[in-house]
């Protein structure tokens, strides 16, 4: 399984990476794709939308289910990802790189707190 050390993860499977202008990119792991199997369907959260920690904000659909993605911290979402809507399957080849969204988070230390490679490895059971 793919984990790569330089992302944060959330428990319910979203990756992290935080941007040199202060946002943070947003998508879902190697191993969420993989359970969900070939996506068909993103819609993703519209720029200027608000989000809360912990609140579903984008949907991802496969063959196989529908599954919400949360946005892991508070804030402003800046971007959504219209190749990923455009190509699902793009998330499928690649999770890291067919990222989903970006928010400027309201606190962005609350990222620390976000398990590590290894603390994610450990909820996957890998």
């Amino acid at each position: 399984m793919n984990i790569p050390a330089h992302l944060r993860y959330t428990s319910s499977h979203e990756w992290l990476r935080r941007e040199s202008d202060g946002t943070v990119t947003i998508g879902i792991t190697d191993h969420a794709q993989a359970q969900l199997g070939d996506l068909v369907f993103i819609e993703l959260p519209k720029a200027g939308r608000k989000v809360g920690a912990g609140e579903a904000c984008a949907v991802v659909e496969s063959v196989k289910a529908a599954s919400d993605v949360y946005a892991p911290l508070a804030g402003e979402v800046v971007a959504a990802n219209a190749d990923a809507v455009a190509t699902p399957e793009a998330v499928n080849q690649d999770a890291y790189a067919a990222w989903l969204f970006r928010i400027r988070p309201t606190d962005p230390s609350a990222m620390d707190a976000m398990l590590d490679a290894r603390g994610y490895q450990a909820v996957i059971g890998e």
